[in-house]
């Protein structure tokens, strides 16, 4: 019997009131159920509309139903989706009425898992279905987008391809050494090793990458007590979510929000002051400042546009390649430290968080700093998760001791069982390595319905 063969069923509506709520069920008895909630054997691919009766007769809604013969549907099971009012109570009462017609609620992922498990997506494609639900901002949506449409997959088909033409080579020495086959070419094996390890670098290369776009990149707001941070912070996410006051030192922790700029998401961070004289308690706030720069993606660091003389302390600061110089107060008169600034060839970016003035400049600034991001990811739309990068990292580790083998003269064998390890690594990417726990891990992070 296939695993998970029994008829499940969810239900999901957006949060508040919603005009509609879906209910999908997936499974063996999907025909039996259609069939009897319209009086007739389904048409696939056809949305009726009908009166959802109880199994007591009782009129429950005015619904549309569609129903999607196995394997040409999303499970690759026979499907149908139900789509009713969004009164909560509405969608509750015909779930209630599914579950005593024999089906169960859906697992977290369920629908999803069943996929994969039926051949309908790869591993890597499952996981893209989380992302998009997910997507904080346009460059992640696009890049979800093509994950679910196979672009890593492919990738990693390529990869395991190559390395199979490589694996046979090899294993034909070990496995028939008394044939009449040509020398070993090890110059031309270690040249495809070399060129694996260079693919697989470059889809490591797009880890860091990925991080960004799930979880926005950490853009860190710094500067003296009392230069506008906290205002600039609240100027850029459209309302006031840090207290603001002319004593300075009044941020002592840092604030954490995410924002929209262009196609991205920012995660910014408001920080305490680096107050050269700082009392006990902003000592400890200056402290969590310096452990969020030293994680920071990007850097906003603020000055007074009106000051006359810079800490020594900022020439690191203001040498960081990750750092955008924001000069605020940009409505009062310049003092010497701009002026100095201009002089050494500094790009500046003139705010006034007090009244608005060059904040689209900044933004413009901010977003150009991102698309540098993508860039450095070779440009790829494949931006690999979490999972994939320890995978690919120990792909990677079992290319290099197959290399070294080779080098040292070590016996054919022991090369090809590194490089079975690769491609066993390779193949957790995608899913062709059966792992049911780290399959069952994986999917219970998924919400309901999917």
């Amino acid at each position: 019997m296939p695993r998970h063969a029994d008829t499940i069923a969810a239900f999901a509506t957006p949060a508040g009131t919603a005009a509609l709520a879906v209910l999908r069920i997936t499974g063996p008895d999907t025909r039996r159920l259609a069939t009897e909630l319209g009086g007739a054997s389904p048409p696939p691919r056809v949305a009726r509309r009908l009166g959802y009766r109880s199994r007591s007769g009782e009129l429950l809604d005015d619904v549309v139903a569609t129903f999607y013969h196995g394997p040409k549907s999303y499970t690759g099971e026979d499907t149908m989706e139900i789509s009713c009012h969004g009164n909560p109570f509405i969608a509750q009462q015909i779930l209630e009425d599914l579950l005593a017609r024999g089906c169960r609620p859906a697992g977290p992922g369920e629908f999803t898992q069943r996929a994969f498990l039926n051949g309908k997506m790869d591993l890597s494609q499952a996981e893209a279905v989380m992302d998009v639900i997910h997507a904080r901002s346009e460059r992640a949506l696009q890049a979800a987008n093509q994950q679910l449409r196979g672009a890593l997959g492919r990738r990693m088909h390529g990869l395991v391809e190559s390395l199979l033409a490589v694996l046979a080579r090899i294993e034909a020495y070990v496995d028939f050494p008394d044939e009449d086959l040509p020398a070993e070419d090890l110059t031309r094996v270690r040249g495809e090793l070399e060129r694996l390890s260079l693919e697989t670098d470059r889809l490591l290369a797009t880890s860091h990458y990925g991080e960004l776009l799930r979880d926005g990149i950490k853009t860190v707001i710094v500067g003296e007590p009392n230069v506008g941070k906290s205002s600039l912070l609240n100027r850029l996410i459209g309302r006031d979510r840090a207290l603001v006051s002319p004593e300075p030192g009044t941020t002592r922790d840092f604030l954490e929000e995410r924002i929209l700029v262009g196609p991205h998401c920012l995660r910014l961070i408001d920080t305490a002051g680096l107050n050269p004289s700082p009392a006990p308690l902003e000592k400890l706030g200056m402290a969590k400042t310096m452990e969020q720069l030293a994680e920071a993606d990007l850097m906003l660091l603020v000055l007074d546009a009106s000051r006359n003389v810079l800490p020594e302390k900022y020439a690191e600061l203001l040498a960081a390649r990750n750092a955008i110089i924001v000069l605020n107060k940009s409505d009062l008169r310049d003092g010497e430290a701009a002026s100095d600034l201009r002089e050494k060839g500094r790009e500046l970016v003139r705010v006034s968080a007090l009244t608005g003035a060059g904040v689209e400049t900044l933004v413009a600034a901010i977003v150009a700093r991102a698309e540098q991001f993508c860039a450095a990811a070779g440009g790829e739309t494949v931006a690999i998760n979490a999972r994939h990068a320890h995978a690919l990292t120990e792909a990677q580790a079992g290319l290099a001791s197959a290399r070294d083998k080779l080098i040292h003269g070590e016996a054919t064998e022991l090369v090809a069982s590194d490089l079975r390890a690769v491609l066993a690594a390779y193949g957790e990417i995608t899913g062709k390595v059966d792992n049911e726990r780290m399959l069952d891990h994986l999917f219970a992070t998924f919400c309901i319905g999917k």
